[in-house]
């Protein structure tokens, strides 16, 4: 359980991605395994650049940058289908220091700009449409049309703008938030529209098949909400060098996150989106490296995860003391019901707790959970009251089978299987590539009261013939291996099935097998709305043209039977305040003739 104007469609019409090959750079050769040494006197060849990642930010600014020129084009009358070229001697130089007026924020949190007079497209952090900006120019993307540059300093605010709001004294340099200036209900609304232009741009869908994205949920908590960070230092000069004695620190370095637009690490005291136990953990780290740092011959990473240990009250105004082998300063999350002692864990293979609700989940520490608990209880509540169709249970509807199995793909530790398992009176299945995952998957059943099992098996009764769901099951395999294993034991008209796929989203190969299987219902659970939106779409059309031509030749050869669902809802989910970045739950039901 890892964002991004394009122009309006227009009305009626489906408006594709523009084509892959268009936006993507030549790669290079692949490594055959005898890589021979060139003779010295050829020419060294210039080194390509790398091809440009599905879903990446590089991509969704590429497209948002042609979106606003375009839009330019057609407002001065000029529209054509060939980008004009730049006149690069009007350019400002490298390190040039210019004024720009911002005019919209880029789905990557990034704003575009233009210097007055000029409709070249410029990128600048920690901006936000209305303002007038002082910037430097970093480098000129002549190739994709537009210049990134640094942000220096608020020439003009826009009515948006209150720095007032902004609580870190590292913001507009550290590149970790970009709307601290924003209210949180303004940040709410470039969240939403995230979303849309996602699935106006990237899903390849006519609009009147996309319904109204609706408002994105907000967190708990907008400050002190992250339970995982990861602070770094570089290594000394130097200590890349093969030949010579291995370099040393003379100091201690700086510890902290790299700043935007470089690749060095700046200093950061404390962190203000970090919970309070791992703001300590910061601060402890922090303290550790001063006498440590001769130790370290090259850079590190260190892990600040919380981890939470709960203690049941026997009364609500019982006094719990700390338990052994806590700290003394453990955070301490008091309730009428119990105690939660929060502290900071560095060591990557320990065991880190967490509890959504009264569901406990434990996890290696170095190992991905969702890192913002605070909006996991109505997160999954949300989940829970969409993973079914309203009338599954309305036997006059005449759907005589009403939605019984859940199939969790990509189910990492479990978090989709356990919470919604009580849902389903045939079972739940999850799967994971990660045997490690599917290990703690396993425990996590076991921890909230839920059987554990490596294969599916039918639905069982108890003596009085009632449907009942003791068992979460698991399996350590790619996700495509999944439908092999519940093909013909879960039907799918009476399923659902839950993704929640890695940023690059599904490949062709298991929404091919997807659609083969043809669940009755399906709820796509995504951290890059971009790739969700890519594979939505194919859902929606039924069919993976386009997407991977050897994967729609299996279509066709195999007579696959055209299955193809609708867009129930969409919505937002912003796991990240003050950050560009937001989650999607999309719900689709098979469409049935």
């Amino acid at each position: 359980m890892a964002t991004n104007q394009p122009t309006q469609h227009d009305a009626g019409a489906a408006s594709a991605p523009p084509p892959v090959e268009d936006l993507k750079q030549p790669t290079k050769r692949p490594f055959d395994g005898h890589q021979q040494r060139k003779p010295k006197h050829r020419k060294k060849q210039p080194k390509q650049p790398k091809p440009m990642v599905e879903g990446s930010h590089e991509e969704i600014l590429l497209f948002e940058v042609q979106a606003m020129l375009k839009a330019q084009r057609i407002a001065d009358g000029t529209e054509t289908d060939e980008v004009p070229e730049i006149d690069i001697a009007s350019l400002p130089e490298v390190s040039a220091e210019i004024e720009l007026d911002v005019v919209e924020l880029s789905s990557t949190g990034d704003a575009l700009a233009r210097q007055k007079g000029s409709n070249h497209v410029y990128v600048v952090p920690f901006s936000v449409p209305g303002d007038t900006v002082k910037a430097r120019v970093r480098h000129h993307n002549l190739d994709d049309g537009y210049t990134h540059t640094d942000f220096l300093s608020v020439v003009s605010p826009s009515p948006l703008r209150d720095d007032s709001r902004i609580r870190c004294k590292y913001f507009a340099a550290c590149s970790g938030c970009q709307f601290q200036m924003l209210d949180y209900a303004e940040q709410l609304k470039i969240k939403r529209n995230i979303v849309v232009k996602a699935y106006r741009a990237f899903s390849g869908l006519s609009p009147d098949v996309v319904p109204d994205i609706l408002p994105t949920i907000g967190s708990p908590l907008q400050y002190g909400y992250r339970t995982k960070l990861t602070p770094h230092f570089d290594g000394p000069p130097g200590c890349f060098r093969r030949k010579g004695p291995k370099q040393t620190f003379t100091s201690p370095p700086p510890f902290g996150f790299t700043p935007k637009g470089t690749r060095r690490v700046m200093d950061v005291e404390d962190c203000p989106i970090g919970t309070d136990a791992v703001r300590k953990g910061l601060a402890a780290e922090r303290e550790r490296l001063k006498t440590e740092y001769t130790k370290y011959t090259r850079g590190a990473t260190i892990l600040l995860r919380e981890s939470t240990t709960r203690v049941r009250k026997s009364s609500p105004g019982e006094v719990v003391p700390v338990p052994e082998g806590l700290p003394a300063d453990a955070v301490r999350v008091e309730t009428d019901a119990y105690v939660d002692f929060k502290t900071c864990i560095t060591d990557q293979n320990a065991t880190a707790t967490e509890y959504i609700d009264d569901f406990v989940f434990t996890n290696p520490a170095g190992a991905f959970f969702q890192n913002n608990n605070s909006i996991l209880s109505p997160f999954t509540a949300y989940i829970r009251e969409h993973i079914l169709p309203r009338d599954n249970d309305d036997q006059t509807t005449g759907r005589k089978k009403p939605i019984k199995y859940l199939i969790d793909a990509y189910s990492g530790s479990g978090l989709f299987t356990i919470t919604q398992a009580s849902l389903f009176p045939g079972g739940s299945i999850g799967i994971d590539i990660a045997e490690k995952s599917i290990a703690f998957a396993r425990r996590n059943a076991a921890l909230n009261g839920l059987v554990g099992s490596r294969e599916p098996t039918p639905t069982s009764t108890n003596n009085h013939g009632q449907r009942q769901n003791k068992t979460c099951k698991f399996i350590a395999a790619d996700a495509p291996e999944l439908f092999k294993s519940v093909r013909g034991v879960y039907d799918p008209d009476e399923t659902v099935v839950v993704l929640d796929p890695p940023r690059k989203g599904c490949d062709a190969s298991f929404l091919r097998q997807l659609l083969e299987y043809a669940p009755r219902r399906v709820v796509y659970v995504s951290c890059n709305v971009h790739t969700q939106a890519r594979d939505v779409g194919i859902l929606v059309r039924g069919s993976v043209q386009g997407f991977m031509p050897g994967e729609a030749a299996k279509e066709e050869a195999e007579g696959q039977k055209k299955v193809r669902y609708e867009i129930e809802s969409i919505r937002g989910f912003d796991f990240f305040p003050q950050t560009g970045h937001v989650e999607g739950v999309a719900v689709l039901n098979r469409v049935d003739a």
